[in-house]
């Protein structure tokens, strides 16, 4: 029996793919494991695969929340200041003179420029030889008047020389008068080719140089007062009326982030036909060294609102003739509901009806329709999304 076992086991190691039964069973069952292991694994990911692609696609939403509100309107306004002066030349001629430049500050009264007068200042002589010659008149009218006086106290002169040589006395004096109002009128009037500085301030342009010819429609130097500076804007028709003097504005230069309070200062009554606007000016709140000129975003709060709601824009549908929102209610189902936005130039809807606090409101509503099911996936207060 040895002998024979022996042998069988020679011939199973000689003959190619004999294997012990027992080995046979063994790779069998791990074959049928791996089969039914990948059978189970191959059905999971269809599972999963189908659970991914039929599942309700998920929307962004904003849950309503009525909050402090304050409704601004937005302007880009330029610093000035309080007082602005173009100074002219009454009388036309050419310069000469010019003392004052960029930058410079002056006191009323300072001599700015000067203007060429030659004519102007041979009429001046003439009229003063005119007084003079008037002057020497009426000396020898009271010379001749003095002694007919003398004449006639005498006897030697009738009264009516006496009368005579008043009346030429008195016509010399009017004379003399008339003369004497013509020469200072002409001095007067060449006093103002010295042209000088109407108020305290700074020479913010002097577009002129030695040498011009000039009108008296030609701006000689632009003054600006010193200390408080206004801010002025150009305010569309439409929102303007909403505005009142005292109302607080925030404002900053534009490219700086240091925001300063300013309050509204005057509203003008008059709208620009060019612009359809009407010009608002401002005042800050606190004493501010600003280059003049430069430009200033301001924000106005025009109203406060305790309780109020908004959204943003992105958020409406038909927004320029019914607007609405979408919502996704508690099933996860969207909704449409009408809504009232406030007719204001906001970065966010202000709605004035039509939602409540706890709703959802879908942010992106091009990428859902009503009564489609989805998930929502909430966005706290105040985000939002991005481009």
């Amino acid at each position: 029996m040895t002998e024979d076992a022996n042998s069988e086991k020679l011939i199973a190691l000689a003959v190619p793919g004999r294997r012990e039964p027992a080995n046979d069973a063994a790779a069998q069952q791990k074959r049928r494991t791996f089969l039914l292991g990948g059978a189970v694994l191959c059905a999971a990911f269809a599972g999963l695969a189908a659970w991914w692609f039929t599942r309700a696609p998920e929307v962004p939403v904003l849950q309503v929340e009525p909050r402090l509100i304050e409704k601004t309107l937005s302007v880009v306004g330029r610093v000035r200041p309080e007082n602005l002066v173009d100074v002219r030349s009454p009388n036309p001629g050419q310069v000469v003179g010019v003392f004052r430049d960029d930058g410079d500050h002056v006191e009323a009264g300072d001599a700015l420029a000067t203007i060429r007068s030659s004519v102007e200042r041979a009429e001046a002589e003439a009229f003063i030889a005119r007084e003079r010659a008037a002057n020497a008149e009426v000396n020898r009218a009271k010379l001749i008047l003095n002694r007919t006086r003398t004449l006639a106290d005498r006897g030697v002169a009738s009264q009516a020389a006496l009368d005579e040589a008043r009346a030429v006395f008195q016509v010399a004096e009017a004379v003399l008068e008339a003369a004497t109002a013509e020469r200072m009128a002409i001095s007067a009037r060449n006093n103002e080719f010295t042209i000088r500085a109407p108020m305290a301030g700074r020479v913010l342009v002097r577009p002129i140089d030695n040498g011009q010819v000039i009108s008296t429609e030609t701006t000689l130097f632009q003054l600006g007062s010193s200390g408080r500076v206004e801010l002025q804007a150009d305010v569309d028709e439409t929102y303007a009326d909403a505005l009142q003097p005292g109302m607080a504005a925030r404002a900053a230069l534009s490219g700086s982030d240091r925001v300063f309070q300013a309050r509204l200062l005057e509203i003008s009554p008059r709208v620009d036909a060019a612009t359809g606007g009407r010009l608002v000016k401002f005042v800050p709140n606190e004493v501010m060294d600003i280059p003049l000129g430069r430009s200033v975003d301001i924000t106005i709060v025009v109203e406060v609102l305790e309780a109020g709601v908004s959204v943003p824009r992105q958020a409406l549908v038909d927004a320029g003739t019914q607007p609405k929102v979408y919502l996704v209610d508690r099933e996860g189902r969207v909704q449409a509901r009408a809504v009232r936005i406030a007719d204001w130039p906001s970065l966010n809807a202000i709605v004035e009806t039509g939602l409540t606090s706890g709703d959802r409101v879908v942010l992106t509503p091009a990428e859902t329709s009503p009564s489609a099911r989805v998930r929502a996936r909430a966005l706290p207060p105040g985000s939002a999304l991005g481009p």
